[in-house]
C-alpha cells in the first residue's frame, strides 16, 4: 500500500506564497498527473513531497505515517528529473548500481535489482554503455531504471519527457504507461504538457497559482469542468469561448452571443443567473457542426490539413477567433463563410466568475453517451 496524503501543504519563499494549503490524497497505485501553466507550483509541490524542499506549513503521509519530516532518502520515494542526471563518467550499469551501493545492500540483491530493471526496461545491451553513447530515449529509461531498482513505494516523475522531440514523446508516453501497469506503483507525474496529462492519468490535478482548480478522472475534466480556466486549459485545439447575455432564465436557457451572433436555447442549467447577466458560452472544436444553414457564421482564416482531420480557424463577425475540428480532409479556402451547428448536449456555461453552470443530471448524461 502506498497512499499519499497532502495536508494544507504550504510553500513560502520569504514573503511570497506559491502553495495555498493543498489538500490532496493520491490514491496507491493510481498514476496521477499534476498539470498546469509554467509557474503553477506542480514542481515546487512534487519537490516537496519527495523531500528536497521544504514545506512552509501542513504534513505530508505516507501510509498512514508522516514524512514531511524525514530525509529524502528515508521516506520510500524515488524521483526521474527533467535532465536525466547520469553520472558521465559511469557505465550504465554502474550508474544503476550507484545508489544500491550507497544503502550498502549486498551484492547479489543489488545484481538481482539491476537485473530486473534492465529487463523491465530493455536496456541489458546497453549495460556497458557510458551516457554520452546514449539516444534521448536511451537516457530516459536508464533514468527510469536508476528510480526502479530503488523500489520504491511512490515514484515522481518531473517533467521527463521535456527534453525529447516529438515523436520520441509519444513513444515515451506509451512505455511510461505501460510501465505503470507492469508495476502497479503509484506514480505522480508532473507536467505543463495537457495531452500528456489525458493521455497518460488515472487522475489529473489541475493547478493554477499554487491552489487545486480541479481533481478528477481525465474525462471527468473534459467533459465537466468545474470553471473556465480548467475548460481552456484541457483539450487541444482549445475550447473555444463566446460572450454572451441570458435572455431567458426558466425552464430553457437562452443566451444571446455578443457582436450579432445567434441566441442559443440551452435546457436549463444549475446557478444563480437571471435576465442580462454576463456569460460565456463554450464548445471544444471537435462539437462544432459543419451545416449548410447553421446559426453560427464564420469566415475561414486560415486552415490546417492532418490528414486525418482538418482544423479550421476563422473570426466571426464580431471578431471573436472560432477554431472547429472536422474529421478527413476539408476542400476549403481562405475567405470562405462556413456556417456551424452550436449543439446543446455539447455547450458549457459559465458565469460572470469563470464558474460553470452545472448542467442537469440528464444533460450530463446525455453529453457523456455522445462524448464515448
Amino acid at each position: 500500500m502506498a497512499q499519499l496524503e497532502l495536508r494544507q501543504v504550504r510553500k513560502s519563499f520569504q514573503t511570497l506564497e506559491v502553495i495555498h494549503g493543498i489538500d490532496l490524497t493520491v490514491e496507491d497505485g493510481s498514476f496521477t498527473v499534476f498539470v498546469g501553466p509554467s509557474g503553477c507550483g506542480k514542481s515546487t509541490l512534487l519537490r516537496m513531497i519527495s523531500g528536497l524542499e521544504e514545506t512552509s506549513g501542513g504534513e505530508i503521509w505516507l501510509d498512514g505515517v508522516r514524512c514531511d519530516h524525514l530525509l529524502p532518502s528515508a521516506r520510500g520515494m524515488a524521483m526521474v528529473f527533467q535532465s536525466y542526471a547520469l553520472y558521465p563518467h559511469m557505465s550504465v550499469e554502474e550508474n544503476l548500481r550507484f545508489g544500491l551501493e550507497n544503502q550498502k545492500l549486498p551484492k547479489p540483491e543489488i545484481a538481482t535489482r539491476v537485473d530486473k530493471a534492465a529487463e523491465i526496461l530493455q536496456i541489458k545491451h546497453l549495460l556497458k554503455r557510458r551516457p554520452n553513447q546514449l539516444s534521448g530515449g536511451q537516457s530516459q529509461r536508464v533514468a527510469i531504471g536508476r528510480a526502479i531498482v530503488k523500489e520504491p513505494k511512490v515514484f515522481l516523475f518531473d517533467e521527463p519527457l521535456s527534453n525529447l522531440d516529438a515523436e520520441l514523446r509519444v513513444k515515451m508516453r506509451s512505455e511510461i504507461s505501460a510501465l505503470h501497469h507492469r508495476l502497479g506503483t503509484t506514480m505522480i507525474y508532473v507536467t505543463h504538457d495537457q495531452v500528456e496529462a489525458m493521455t497518460m492519468a488515472d487522475r489529473i490535478v489541475v493547478l493554477r497559482e499554487g491552489v487545486i482548480e480541479q481533481a478528477g478522472a481525465p474525462i471527468e475534466l473534459y467533459a465537466r469542468p468545474r470553471n473556465q480556466f480548467v475548460a481552456g486549459f484541457l483539450g487541444a485545439p482549445q475550447m473555444n469561448f463566446f460572450a454572451g447575455k441570458v435572455t431567458e432564465a426558466g425552464e430553457r436557457l437562452g443566451v444571446a452571443l455578443s457582436a450579432g451572433g445567434p441566441t442559443l436555447n440551452l435546457a436549463r442549467r444549475e446557478g444563480a443567473v437571471k435576465l442580462g447577466d454576463a456569460v460565456t458560452i463554450g464548445i471544444r472544436p471537435e462539437h462544432l457542426i459543419l451545416t449548410a444553414n447553421g446559426p453560427l457564421s464564420v469566415q475561414l482564416v486560415s486552415t490546417e490539413v492532418l490528414g486525418a482531420e482538418t482544423v479550421l480557424h476563422g473570426k466571426t463577425a464580431g471578431g471573436e477567433t472560432v477554431t472547429a475540428t472536422m474529421r478527413g480532409i476539408l476542400a476549403t479556402e481562405r475567405g470562405d463563410t462556413l456556417r456551424f451547428e452550436i449543439a446543446d448536449a455539447f455547450t458549457h456555461v459559465f458565469d460572470a466568475n469563470g464558474l460553470t453552470l452545472q448542467p442537469t443530471r440528464a444533460w450530463t448524461d446525455d453529453y457523456m453517451k455522445k462524448i464515448v
